[in-house]
């Protein structure tokens, strides 16, 4: 664990939370110079999502999602984290695993790889301890990135300070597999439209009596019992059980994560009626992650009815599914352009709880409130990425460009971003992947004038390893 000398701890910046916000916004004020106390509750406090101690733990898929800087806003927001030395992907590119054009990780490396810079850095003390309130003026400058799932007493003087109902939805887990128990006998490696290496994904086709059947299964499973506080709640549209989308069509699912669109089963040369695809969940490749079935099943039901799909009939599994609650404020309503609570101006918030969706993009607003709070430190007015950027167009959108009435979690999209302009040879209006292209190009060229911008020496780098 690191230790700082008093002298300088007084001087310090608090970040309530190690996980990817936390961490991250712990690293960037490192990086300006800043000392950081960071505090973390695990392991004396455990949440109901959460199996270990380390910081930045990954509680549900294994992926950052694409990691395509030309044509995905997702892989654009990767690429400005890395020009920013962001400690999340640095962790991240050393512990990938293949995962087609996408960037998947081993998800014990990654998270042993965080801590371990962490405690080493000698600018920030990491403290396992629980912040039960809101932290004093006497502080200073506070980061809270407590994430969605922020300790009961935490959250409850947060909602008392804002006088704001918290919003909340249910983030659903998917299970993982052990590889040695999928039948390749029906099972088969392919890559959509044979993406990436063109076989990072294990493919279980079904006929359509299989679906039919599979389908009716998990309409008349037993879910799991919701507590009253929670009956209410909202889930979010971007981490939907398979269950509910079932129950919105028979053919949901397939036209959604069991769509067979670019996929051929060698065997029989046909593309099937639909597909269940696993996604390689650690660095050894045992572990294999059922894409997009996050599930509120029972557990014995969830045994009983993933076998029924062909390739799983043995299958055990290292995790099965599950449902935790995530909570998060209105942003756009109670925090300032610099992620400062309007009411506590020294008091920012960073992450998941600000009402970003997704590992990249809580990791993000963790960096952009570290490099604010670092500026502020050190008495620098900066201003905020360019509304073009990725990170400005999620920053943007979270504190101020979201409507707060209806305001819900957002994962970064080019919907956020400014409309592009015409193409400037032909005049015509840029469609399709022209237009992503452009946007990504915009978007890094705005981001990388606003970094060489920055007033913000980095202290003296440390080799990552």
């Amino acid at each position: 664990m690191s230790t700082m000398r008093d002298d300088v701890s007084e001087s310090a910046v608090h970040v309530i939370g190690g996980g990817l916000a936390g961490s991250e916004a712990a690293w960037q004020l490192a990086r300006a110079g800043v000392p950081v106390i960071l505090h973390e509750m695990r392991p004396l406090r455990k949440t109901p999502a959460h199996h270990t101690e380390r910081l930045a733990e990954l509680v549900c898929s294994n992926s950052f999602r694409s990691d395509d800087a030309e044509h995905n806003a997702v892989g654009v927001l990767h690429e400005e984290m890395r020009r920013s030395g962001s400690l999340v992907m640095q962790a991240a590119d050393a512990a990938r695993v293949p995962a087609g054009s996408a960037l998947a990780v081993d998800r014990d490396v990654f998270a042993e790889t965080v801590t371990r810079q962490i405690a080493e850095h000698p600018l920030i003390e990491l403290r396992r301890e629980e912040v039960t309130g809101l932290p004093p003026a006497e502080w200073g400058a506070t980061i809270i990135a407590t994430g969605p799932l922020t300790a009961p007493m935490l959250a409850e003087a947060i909602r008392r300070e804002t006088g704001e109902e918290a919003l909340a939805f249910f983030d659903a887990i998917a299970p993982i597999v052990y590889r040695e128990s999928i039948d390749f006998e029906i099972a088969w490696f392919q890559s959509r439209y044979d993406r990436g290496e063109g076989a990072d994904y294990i493919n279980c086709p079904m006929n359509e009596a299989e679906y039919e059947a599979f389908i009716d299964a998990l309409l008349a499973a037993e879910k799991t019992e919701f507590r009253e506080w929670e009956r209410d709640t909202p889930y979010f549209e971007g981490c939907m059980p398979i269950e509910v989308m079932a129950e919105r069509g028979r053919d949901t699912l397939r036209f959604g994560p069991m769509k067979p669109v670019g996929l051929t089963d060698p065997r029989s040369g046909r593309r099937p009626h639909a597909v269940v695809q696993l996604r390689q969940d650690n660095r050894l490749g045992t572990l294999y992650n059922m894409v997009g079935f996050q599930t509120k099943l029972k557990h014995g039901e969830q045994t009983r009815i993933f076998r029924m799909i062909p390739g799983l009939e043995n299958a055990r599994f290292a995790r099965l599914g599950g449902l935790h609650r995530n909570t998060f404020l209105n942003s756009p309503r109670l925090l300032d352009g610099q992620l400062r609570l309007k009411g506590r101006p020294w008091i920012r918030f960073a992450g998941q709880i600000t009402g970003v969706e997704g590992y990249v993009e809580s990791a993000a607003i963790g960096l952009i409130a570290g490099l604010f709070a670092a500026a502020e430190a050190r008495g620098i007015e900066i201003s905020p990425p360019p509304e073009t950027s990725a990170m400005g167009a999620l920053l943007g959108h979270i504190t101020g460009g979201a409507d707060p009435a209806t305001f819900q979690p957002m994962n970064i999209n080019f919907g956020l971003f400014p409309p592009i302009g015409k193409d400037p040879v032909s005049g015509r209006r840029l469609k399709g992947r022209d237009r992503k292209r452009a946007i990504a190009e915009r978007a890094l060229a705005a981001f990388k004038e606003w970094r060489k911008s920055l007033p913000l020496p980095a202290h003296e780098e440390r080799a990552f390893v």
